[in-house]
């Protein structure tokens, strides 16, 4: 089983997120995803898209075996991007948690943490580690 923090909640995509008060969110990939991605070799955000809503690709990432979008877990303003993907994207293999991070976005309604959690949009660690498990059940 991947490594999941209990303090971060995740989308069916795999995506994760911080939200901290004041509403700036930190947006990653999980350590599920990049394991499943392999090495990846290249990230592309889109900085011109400044306002960006839930479920919206914000970019793309590249792996030896694929490429993917990066879906937004919530609606908001792009703030920043993390500049050590462009030269290290191999970052996010090594610590999807931490310096692996993706993007900052401040969130437009806090409100909607609560109204995806309560949809299934967005779970808590609990939550997503069930999802995990049973994607590998139906892989298996």
């Amino acid at each position: 089983m991947s490594h999941i923090p209990d303090h971060l909640y995740y989308t069916q995509d795999h995506e994760w997120v911080l939200v901290e008060e004041g509403g700036l969110a930190t947006v990653g990939i999980t350590s599920y995803a990049q394991r499943e991605l392999g090495d990846i070799v290249y990230i592309d955000i889109d900085a011109q898209s400044r306002s960006i809503s839930a479920g919206h690709a914000f970019g793309t990432i590249e792996a030896v075996k694929t490429v993917s979008d990066l879906l937004l877990p919530l609606t908001g303003t792009l703030e920043e991007v993390n500049p050590q993907l462009e030269s290290s994207p191999e970052i996010v293999n090594s610590d999807p948690y931490g310096e692996g991070w993706m993007i900052k976005l401040r969130v437009d309604k806090m409100e909607e943490v609560s109204t995806l959690l309560s949809k299934g949009d967005l779970m808590d660690a609990q939550h997503y580690r069930l999802h995990i498990q049973s994607a590998s059940q139906s892989e298996a």
